[in-house]
């Protein structure tokens, strides 16, 4: 048996425990010792397989699941600050969020609860929304990216960034209506980066997150993404010079389209 076919085994039967009990104690305490927290990296395989057991067992317990995921995201960070034990069942419950807002029955309750985490303090509870969001857009894309579009308000800049981070998955985006949408959801986010009054230090977030979210898109639709690059130096703001570049230097452009992003890169000198 593999670490995975491990996890997966020992969290079944906690689920279960939990599903006959309402006692998640021992879930908990499972998934906090594994954490691997504190430490630079959370165990996201455990994470993962957290996901899969929650939507495997969703179809029959869905209402006791949502409950549990919902319970697990309330740790606040003064409860669960960065690199502790305890943050790591915020990310886990926003995994669950994640695979159970697939359905119509927690969909609209699960983007509520994704757009507050979006904010969160936490930056491994920000990446848990951003994966969250993407097990929503692989079951109901069209529905999801609709719904992402309310995201994009003035000011909201981690929310923002939830929403770049989110559709920046290329297995996704092989999907190309998807990765049109992709592409107007970053043209939207863009708009409201240009127009900023004030340069609050969420936008430095944002802005590391376009820094790769963008090539993602690019890649996926070469020939409007290069184009709206190009338009995008056009605009000679600084931060969006600096996220143009950043793009620039990543290898799925470099190694996939030399031409363009030489051609690109001419334009910011």
């Amino acid at each position: 048996m593999n670490r995975k076919e491990s996890y997966k085994e020992h969290l079944t039967d906690l689920t279960n425990e939990f599903l006959k009990t309402g006692n998640a104690e021992n879930l908990a305490k499972y998934l906090t010792s594994n954490s691997n927290l504190p430490g630079p990296r959370g165990n996201l395989e455990l994470a993962e397989v957290f996901a899969d057991v929650v939507e495997d067992n969703g179809r029959g317990e869905s209402e006791k699941l949502w409950d549990l995921c919902m319970r697990l995201t309330q740790f606040s960070p003064v409860e669960a600050p960065v690199n502790n034990p305890k943050e790591f069942l915020v990310f886990c419950g926003a995994r669950g969020v994640g695979v159970l807002g697939s359905s119509s029955t927690f969909f609209q309750k699960a983007l509520s609860c994704l757009k507050e985490l979006a904010s969160d303090s936490r930056w491994r509870t920000r990446e848990a929304v951003a994966m969250a969001i993407q097990s929503m857009i692989e079951k109901q894309p069209q529905e999801t990216l609709k719904e992402l579009e309310n995201w994009i308000e003035n000011d909201n800049w981690l929310v923002m960034r939830a929403v770049a981070a989110g559709v920046a998955e290329p297995a996704l985006l092989k999907d190309k209506q998807t990765a049109k949408s992709a592409h107007e959801l970053h043209k939207k986010i863009f708009a409201k980066v240009v127009d900023a009054q004030e340069r609050k230090p969420e936008i430095k977030t944002l802005k590391q997150g376009l820094g790769y979210s963008l090539s993602v898109v690019v890649c996926a639709i070469p020939g409007e993404g290069f184009e709206y690059m190009r338009q995008l130096v056009d605009t000679q703001n600084a931060i969006i010079l600096w996220i143009v570049r950043e793009n620039l230097k990543k290898n799925r452009l470099i190694k996939n389209f030399p031409k363009e992003v030489a051609s690109t890169k001419k334009l910011l000198k």
